[in-house]
């Protein structure tokens, strides 16, 4: 792929003026939070102004007078929108908390900073923004607002706050507040994420077994912002981790190039894992973090574990080993994450509740703690403290990476190991996402299908069980269509950005069958499309 200048990249930033009226240039919160890239005119200081803007009105609206915590990843466009969002913050008077030495800060310590102070209900309730794209390429930046309860706002919040923002840019920022040297600013106040978060790492993971059992460890931040947390986390627990890769590059060109030549800081993907995979045999477990750390990426000397994988054996572990978890609560997976962990959670009596793609469906149950655990195929998840209050309600990379050497630790097993004997009880569940091309009049059918536009009774020789539009947990919209039957699934659901369509498809079969259901799935779907 042709190099990226960072000089022209933050230049664009600054200098390119957004068309409010070009769909592509406006303000868009996706599952998540507002993405894009400075070089396409769709996330530049013209949207952090609206957004942080927004974000202002919106607490003012709901009388919100505690601490924003914020954050920023390592990508280059990240550290001049927390500028930018902090002359907001400013000069509309909110009390910002910043790292106090300038290093990145992660999603999940974000969110658990949020629920810290919010626990102590002191000084009015705090929520956070998170300057990130996640794992996308260096060229990309993003923004999202966590409200009081830790996680990703919801889509009500998130379209208030969209509407209010495009508002702002149609009227080129004109009544933005905004104020010069912000952090010379009484309210823009710096405080140590660092240590409270690492101290209370022993109320979520058994750091003493991990020490106690010499594991040697390796950790691969990927130039995120994970890496100010790794030798503290190592010093204080005294855990014999060692980290790999130590560069901090804001282009990240260290990075092979993903499966399409693409760069992305996927700790899910084996292309970009390539280097510490290539370490696996020097350690007894190893992993990886996305820019933001909420996403995991674990190696056992067998290789690097598939998502799905190592949530089946993660939910496994954590509801066989945490005695004081309620009893009656459930595990959350998304409609499109493995029907292994279904199996799993039937054997030792513990429901399932199924959601829609986006972690924030996973929010509300992680703060009442009615979920023990949210995870997505996408190597993302969180899961209650030991005791089994919330965590963190935003998907936090960093206790599951520690997780897997808890795992090995006790078990003496690790999670490669451990799902071995899972798929050898349940059955070895088969799964992969292919695209298909998709016009938009077509993605628009596909997004709002209704189950009896399925004429099909059989899928791949099996008689069809079930036919979603909504995802039986929450009842919430999928975005698509799920197709159940009794030895497989698959479902389909448009592409935010392409024209094309995605196709998840899971046999407990075997190979071949898989590809049958994705070949009739096609077929199926295409057939809606006519």
């Amino acid at each position: 792929m042709p190099e990226i200048s960072l000089h022209t990249l933050l230049a664009a930033y600054v200098d390119r003026i957004p068309d409010a009226d070009v769909p592509s240039q406006r303000v868009a919160f996706g599952t998540s939070g507002h993405r894009g890239s400075s070089f396409a005119g769709s996330f530049t200081e013209s949207h952090i102004l609206a957004v942080t803007q927004a974000i202002c009105d919106y607490r003012k609206s709901r009388n919100i007078a505690g601490p924003l915590f914020i954050g920023a990843d390592t990508h280059a466009l990240s550290s001049p929108a927390l500028e930018t969002a902090l002359e907001v913050l400013a000069a509309n008077n909110v009390a910002a908390h910043i790292q106090d030495n300038e290093a990145p800060t992660p999603t999940p310590v974000i969110s658990h900073a949020i629920l810290r102070h919010n626990r102590k209900d002191s000084g009015g309730t705090a929520d956070g923004i998170v300057i990130t794209p996640s794992h996308n390429p260096p060229e990309d930046g993003g923004i999202k607002y966590n409200e009081f309860h830790g996680g990703p706002a919801g889509t009500a919040v998130t379209g208030w706050i969209e509407e209010r923002a495009n508002d702002y840019l149609s009227d080129k920022n004109r009544q933005v507040r905004r104020m010069t040297n912000a952090r010379k600013a009484a309210c823009i106040k710096t405080m140590d994420y660092i240590r409270p978060y690492v101290l209370d790492l022993k109320n979520v993971i058994d750091m003493q077994a991990i020490a106690g059992s010499g594991l040697r460890l390796g950790a691969d931040p990927l130039g995120g912002s994970s890496l100010p947390f790794w030798q503290p986390i190592a010093e204080e627990y005294r855990i014999s981790l060692t980290v790999v890769n130590a560069t901090l590059d804001p282009l990240f060109g260290f990075m092979p190039p993903d499966h399409d030549g693409k760069i992305r800081m996927d700790c899910s993907s084996p292309h970009a894992m390539a280097g510490l995979i290539s370490l696996a045999e020097n350690y007894d477990i190893a992993f990886g973090n996305d820019p933001d750390a909420d996403r995991h990426g674990v190696v056992t000397p067998r290789g690097l574990m598939n998502p799905n994988h190592y949530l089946s054996a993660a939910v496994w572990y954590l509801l066989t080993h945490r005695p004081r978890w309620p009893q009656k609560a459930a595990i959350g997976k998304t409609t499109v994450t493995s029907g292994l962990l279904d199996k799993i959670c039937e054997s030792l009596g513990y429901g399932v509740y199924e959601t829609p793609v986006g972690f924030k469906w996973f929010v509300n149950g992680l703060h009442d703690s009615s979920l023990l655990f949210g995870g997505e195929e996408s190597a993302g998840a969180s899961f209650l403290r030991t005791e089994g209050g919330p965590w963190t309600t935003d998907k936090d990379g960093i206790i599951l990476n520690l997780l897997a050497a808890e795992m090995t630790a006790v078990t003496g097993k690790n999670p490669a190991e451990l799902y071995a004997g899972l798929t050898a009880r349940f059955g070895e569940p088969h799964y992969a996402r292919i695209d298909a091309a998709a016009s938009p009049e077509q993605k628009k059918i596909l997004k709002n299908l209704s189950p009896a536009a399925v004429t099909y009774k059989e899928l791949a020789g099996s008689p069809i069980c079930r036919v979603l539009t909504h995802a039986p947990g929450d009842n919430e919209a999928i975005g698509g269509l799920k197709v159940v039957t009794e030895n497989g699934w698959f479902a389909a659901r448009p592409s935010g950005t392409e024209d094309l369509y995605k196709i998840y498809a899971e046999s407990f079969v075997s190979d071949a069958h898989l590809r049958q259901l994705q070949t009739e799935a096609k077929k199926l779907v295409d057939a809606v499309f006519i």
